[in-house]
Formats: structure tokens, sequence, C-alpha cells
């Protein structure tokens, strides 16, 4: 129970709305109830006076209590499911928000033994799981604790035997029942949980690698794996609902035993009369309606297993200390950006060989630069140590001879801006994407900035309200770069870091990038990752890497009058 304490922590900023949804919900029980047992008091009665009650007997005042009842039970009823989705959800949002800030820190160095497939299902899945902690756990129990308390008061009025009869029945079904359900149903919904997991992870894994698995005929194999793992998936949920049959079962059976107690004790006498009449009806109602009340509790520990295994694969997570940490203190971005890079070496996690290798490099205030070489050879890597998605672990990086981790997180980010080799843009309009790079902008500024990257004609029919959908796939691979460079322009950061640009573009389009690189960015400091020779005379400085180290550095014409030397190079790309 104790890894719930975090999350059960963050319920307390919603306290009064999940406050007011338990009463509602006590209060709903208690019509319920209160109905049943009137109802049948109330027809034994009448039929116990039959005519000659009809005018001694005051029927008004039951029947109006019966319509309260049930107009009580139905508004609260609603209300009450109104108001506890409404915390709940709202509890969600708030635990969404803050799994999400946790996550940011970690990444990337705490998140890359997470697969996506997994991560994705633990940020999503598994925080959707929490919601049964109010739902099915907390407002049920608060609820069958005060029916218990407010029945057996109310009885003793009439019987104080019977009344504790019935609540001590309750009180044990109560204190009995939930932990036995819950041991039982912990393992299955641990299972559940992970085998959710594994098939969403799998499923993820199958629907990205579609082509290479069809090319190397794996898919039919990668389906059976799935298939087998779905299976075991469906066999845990039928346990599941198997137990929840059984302490259906069970709780019908003791609330039946109840009822049959209340029976054979009221027909005794009731309280000092020994012809008890209507009143032994008003007993049994009212066993068969607060046993109903009790009816979720056995039911909501089954689910109690999968919110803690929930819980903890989020704990999982969110419990790791970050690998980069920021100062507190503020900072302004500044005009112009010099960067220093002074024998930096750098390993990734369980890799043997360093990706960065005593890396020296200095880069004057609107310098461009070109850093070249093959797949592998550690160009990105020198673009995520910029940007401190890592630190190095040897060497120092400085802005402006300030070293990186001397800078706060919004002085660095406001310093540079990154067009990655992926572009990601989220299902929203192409006003939103833009936004993201610059939250303040007007439409007139997004608009600029779109024809400046030659984007023009998405501002045709919908304009900065035309949806670009899950990855933007209705645009070209030029126009998903060209949409990048625009959000880069839109932040206006001093230091431009470009990772594959024009990789997997024809060489028109690719010349229309370098241009627009060129112009776009003429005051600003640019480092630009490449393996293409392309384009390269407008870089100042071009820049060779091979395995983490640089090999050549020079100008263009250099590299150009060193015929061999430049053929050597080339062949290495």
């Amino acid at each position: 129970m104790r890894v719930l304490a975090p999350y059960l922590a963050l319920y307390k900023r919603h306290k009064w709305l999940l406050l007011l949804g338990v009463v509602l919900a006590i209060i709903t029980l208690l019509a319920s109830i209160g109905l049943l047992t009137l109802s049948g008091w109330f027809l034994s009665a009448s039929a116990v006076v039959g005519v000659s009650g009809l005018y001694s007997f005051n029927y008004m005042l039951p029947a109006a209590g019966v319509r309260g009842a049930a107009i009580i039970r139905t508004a609260g009823r609603y209300f009450e499911r109104l108001v506890s989705h409404d915390a709940t959800f709202r509890v969600l949002e708030h635990l969404r928000v803050f799994t999400f800030s946790k996550l940011l820190p970690l990444s990337p160095a705490g998140l890359a033994k997470f697969r996506q497939g997994d991560l994705l299902n633990r940020v999503v899945a598994d925080v959707d799981t929490l919601d049964h902690l109010y739902l099915r756990v907390i407002s049920p129990l608060a609820g069958a604790l005060v029916v218990i308390i407010v029945v057996t008061a109310g009885l003793s009025f009439l019987d104080i035997g019977l009344a504790l009869t019935l609540g001590g029945i309750m009180l044990l079904t109560l204190l009995l029942l939930p932990p036995l359900f819950y041991r039982a149903g912990k393992p299955v919904g641990e299972s559940l949980t992970g085998l959710r997991g594994q098939y969403r992870q799998a499923l993820t894994g199958w629907l990205q690698g579609q082509a290479e698995l069809s090319i190397f005929g794996a898919s039919q194999r990668y389906r059976e794996a799935m298939t087998h793992t779905e299976q075991a998936w469906y066999d845990a949920q039928r346990r599941q609902a198997e137990l929840t049959a059984l302490s259906q079962v069970v709780m019908l059976l003791i609330g039946g035993a109840a009822v049959l107690a209340m029976l054979w004790m009221a027909s005794a006498g009731v309280g000092d009369s020994t012809q008890p009449g209507a009143l032994i009806a008003l007993f049994v109602f009212c066993a068969l309606a607060a046993f109903e009340a009790l009816a979720p509790v056995t039911g909501a520990f089954q689910h109690l297993g999968q919110v803690m295994a929930s819980a903890l694969r989020i704990t999982q997570i969110i419990d790791q200390q970050p690998e980069v940490t920021f100062p507190a203190r503020d900072g302004a971005a500044p005009a112009r950006v010099e960067l220093t890079l002074d024998n930096l070496s750098f390993h990734y996690p369980q890799q043997v060989q360093p990706a960065i290798r005593d890396l020296s490099l200095a880069v004057p205030a609107g310098q461009h630069v070109a850093i070249l070489g093959r797949t592998g050879c550690g160009k990105s890597t020198l673009l995520q140590l910029i940007t401190r998605a890592w630190d190095p672990e040897q060497g120092e990086l400085k802005i402006n001879g300030v070293p990186l981790a001397g800078l706060s997180e919004e002085a660095l980010r406001a310093s540079m801006s990154v067009v990655p080799q992926r572009v990601h843009l989220f299902s929203a309009t192409l006003r939103d994407n833009l936004l993201l790079a610059a939250p303040s902008a007007s439409d007139q500024q997004l608009a600029d900035a779109l024809r400046r990257t030659g984007l023009e004609k998405l501002l045709d029919d919908s304009g900065l309200n035309s949806w670009l959908g899950e990855g933007g796939r209705q645009l070209s691979g030029g126009e998903l770069r060209r949409l990048a460079i625009a959000r880069a322009l839109l932040h206006d950061a001093p230091l431009m870091l470009l990772d594959e640009p024009t990789e997997g573009l024809d060489a028109e389009t690719e010349s229309q990038i370098l241009n627009l690189i060129q112009d776009a960015m003429r005051d600003k400091t640019v480092l630009m990752v490449t393996h293409r020779l392309r384009g390269l005379d407008n870089f100042e400085q071009i820049v060779v890497m091979d395995n983490g180290e640089i090999t050549e550095r020079g100008t263009h014409a250099e590299l150009l009058r060193q015929r061999g030397r430049y053929y050597q190079f080339k062949q290495r790309l």
C-alpha cells in the first residue's frame, strides 16, 4: 500500500470535490435503503390494517416519504456520478501533468532503457488505471462504513439486539471479504497489468516495424507471439471475471443469511412488541438494501492489485534521479553565441566504445559549420551534448565562455534552436504545431515564417487552422523539413543546430533547403550535421568526424585543393 502514498497525496488538490462525491454517494445509498425499507414496511402495514384502517391509518406520510426517498435517490445518483467523475478526471489530469513533468528531466538518459510502447503504456494506460483508486475503492469503502453506522444506529431505536446483529454481520463482511478478495485478486491484477503492457508494446513494435518484418519474412512469427500474449491477457481477464462473479455470489449468500436471520429474530418480537407485524418487513427489507450497498466493496478490492501494479510501474519511472540537472537561477539568452568544445569524451550506457573521444572545436559567433561523417561516427551525439540531453564524461562545453552546466534550463533553451532529423508534428492544427516554438507569436508572425521557408501554399484553404493529422502525413519530406526550420526561425535563437536537414530529399529540394539555411540564418551561429557533400561551399568551416574524433577540418575550398584527400574523404562518407 505504500506505493500508493504519492498518488493519494495528489488527491489533496481536489479533496473538497472528492469529499462532496463521497457525501453524495452516501446520501444516495441511504436514500436507496430508506426507500426499500419504508416501502416494505408501508406495503406490509397497509395489508395488515386492511380496509378497516382506511380512515385510521396515515397513508399520506409514508407515501410522501417513499416519494421523497425516490427523488433523493435519483437526484443523488445523478449528481454523485457527475461530481465523482469530474473529480476523478481532474485528479487524472493532474496526475498526467505530474507524471509528464517527472519524465521530462529524465529524457533521454533515464528513459533509454524503456521501449516506446512500454513507456507509452505506462504513461497512458497505467495512469488511467489509477482512477479505480477513488471510484472503486475509496468511495465504496467510505459509503459502506457510513451505511453500517447509520443503519445500526437507526434500527437500534426499534430493537437494539436486531440492530447490532445486522450491523455486526455487515461489519464482519466489510472487514473479512475485501482483504480475502484482495489476496485472491492481486496476482490476477498484476498479471493483467503486465500482459497489457507486453501486448501494447508488441503491437507498437509490430506496427512500426511492419515493413522490415515483411521484408525479412518475420511478420507471421511476430504476430503469433502477439497472439500468444493476447490469449494470456484474455485468460487473466477471464480469471478476474470469475473472481468478480464469486465475490457477488458470496455477498448474495451472506446477504441472504442476514435476511433470514432478521426474519427469524424479528418474528419473535421487535423491541417491546411481541406482535411486530409490519416491522418484520422493515428489518428484512432494510437488510436487503443494506447488503446491496455493500456489494461493490468486495469487487473493488480485486482491482486494488491492478491499481498497485500500475502505480508501481509509474513509480519505477518517476522515482529516477535525472542524469542532467540545471541550476535554478534565471538568465537571459545572449544575442550572439560563440561555442567552445574542449576535450569532450562520452560513452553511452552499456556501450564499450566511446561515442565522442577527446573532441575539441571552437565556433566563433555567426559562423556556419558543417559536421560531416559516416553514420554512427558521433555527429548527432555531439548535438545532444550541446543541448544537454547528456552530459560529457570528460571535458567542457561553453557558450560565450560560460560552461553549459552553469546555465539555467530557460537560458540554455532560449540560446538555441534545434532542427531534428525526425520532425515530429502533433495531431493538431498548423497553428498549434508552430506555436510550440513561439507560444506568444501572432498569426502574422506564423504566416511570415511559413513564407520565408517557402510553405505559403499551406496557408491556402483553411490556412493556419489546417489540420495536419498524426505526424503530418499529408506533407512531403521537404515540407516537413521546411516546417521544422520555420519553427526554428520562430524560436529565433542565436545558435542553430541542424541534424541531417536534407536527408532523404531529392537534389532540387536539398539545394532549396541549403539556400534557405544560408539566407534565413545568415547572422546566426549554425552547426549542421550531414554526411552529404552537396552545397557545403557556403560554410566557413567543415569538420570531418570518424569514430567520435575530428579527423579533418578546413574550408570547402581547402578540401577541394587537395583532390586526393577530398576523394578519400568522399569515399569514407
